[in-house]
């Protein structure tokens, strides 16, 4: 049976700094736990809350922005770590997610994946994507990225999601009892109310506000964490996941473990009574990448960051890991015979002065560029940085 233990990375540094003194010999394998962190500041941390009954509504949407500094957040990270009885639990370090649902998934929304689709092949047999095979069964889990569905829903549990990096959390909707599976917020529990206001907003919500619209009460009473809205109806300097593309599709971006954008502009007018208005078409987001893009006024957007943000920490500690994550061994060019590889043959780790390519010749180093310069993507506002095979000094610049 593994036993965990819970290391962070300030602990195992002071931990191997330590290592000449004998008492330390003597407690290898004795659990470490660094002291908890200060509890979150609300006028700092990203910490929303849903309302319930007379409960003070929280913070405006715009202060959500997490800002966490390199070395806080690397102080803060904690894994569990396991006793290394094994050489495959000596390496092995997975996030604290204590909180997961232990038992089976939501069946009714879940079918099974099997056959070619866990092989990397397409309708026709052909490997389109190398490497993938193998695998434990798995069940695929119908996520709803599009949350038409109005109302309040209650989050009945958070659930490890075997296709995806980011847990989910499964919804039942108080009016019909219906089940739906979302992609969790981080920060979201059982026993939390969210709700979707992509369908319009509610009648009785609009009578609250005396009937016209007001943009500062309606981001107060809608723009919280897990909430799904149009993003005309989000404030500036909100970070949303789930981000869609047009009117009527799902989320198409920000969908894995951590990830968010970032609301960045709006085309917005003041009128004479103060109240501002969009009157562009379009909203400005800043997506992960740190392209800047635009998107659909009235595509969706979840409040929030994706959960599980500790997923690129973790280490498998073994290769059987991997194959158990439907992952086949990757074998260098460099490794095989001329026939097989551009980089094959010769003596030594020699690729023979070529450039790094794929298996059949296209350029493999920054990927191959196949956009017309005459043609440019007309959602792109600002491309994200790529080295196309260059390397970068600490500013960023080519070198």
């Amino acid at each position: 049976m593994l036993q965990p233990r819970i290391l962070s990375l300030s602990s195992r540094r002071a931990l191997a700094s330590c290592q000449c003194s004998s008492t330390f010999a003597r407690r290898a394998y004795a659990t470490v736990q660094r002291s908890a962190p200060p509890p979150p500041d609300p006028a700092k941390d990203y910490v929303p809350s849903i309302p319930r009954g007379d409960r003070a509504p929280p913070r405006p949407a715009r202060d959500y922005m997490p800002s966490v500094a390199k070395t806080e957040r690397e102080s803060t990270v904690m894994m569990r770590t396991y006793k290394p009885r094994t050489p495959g639990v000596r390496h092995l370090k997975r996030p604290i997610n204590d909180h997961l649902w232990k038992g089976r998934p939501f069946l009714p929304l879940t079918f099974p994946k099997k056959g070619m689709a866990k092989g990397g092949r397409n309708n026709l047999g052909k490997i389109t994507v190398r490497h993938r095979g193998g695998g434990v069964k798995r069940r695929i889990r119908t996520v709803d990225f599009h949350r038409w569905l109005a109302g309040p829903h209650l989050v009945e549990r958070i659930e490890y999601d075997p296709g995806r990096s980011a847990h989910i959390a499964l919804l039942t909707e108080e009016a019909t009892n219906k089940k739906t599976y979302i992609v969790a917020p981080e920060g979201t529990r059982a026993g939390d109310v969210v709700q979707s206001y992509r369908a319009g907003i509610p009648q009785d919500l609009l009578e609250s506000m005396g009937g016209v619209i007001d943009p500062g009460i309606l981001a107060a009473k809608t723009a919280h964490r897990g909430n799904c809205l149009p993003l005309h109806l989000i404030p500036v300097g909100t970070p949303v996941f789930n981000v869609g593309s047009h009117p009527k599709g799902g989320a198409v971006f920000c969908r894995s473990a951590g990830t968010f954008a970032v609301v960045e502009s709006k085309d917005e007018e003041v009128r004479e009574d103060g109240v501002k208005v969009v009157t562009g078409k379009y909203v400005t987001v800043r997506l992960q990448s740190g392209e800047i893009r635009r998107v659909s006024k009235d595509a969706c957007a979840t409040i929030g960051v994706a959960s599980n943000p500790h997923h690129h920490y973790r280490q498998l500690g073994k290769a059987g890991r991997s194959r158990l994550l439907n992952i086949r061994p990757t074998v260098r060019g460099v490794a095989m015979n001329k026939v097989d590889h551009p980089h094959g043959g010769g003596r030594g780790k020699s690729k023979g002065n070529r450039h790094p390519t794929s298996p059949w010749g296209t350029p493999a180093k920054g990927g191959y560029k196949t956009r017309r310069k005459s043609n440019p993507n007309k959602w792109v506002v600002v491309p994200r940085a790529r080295n196309h095979g260059k390397r970068r000094d600490k500013k960023g610049k080519k070198a």
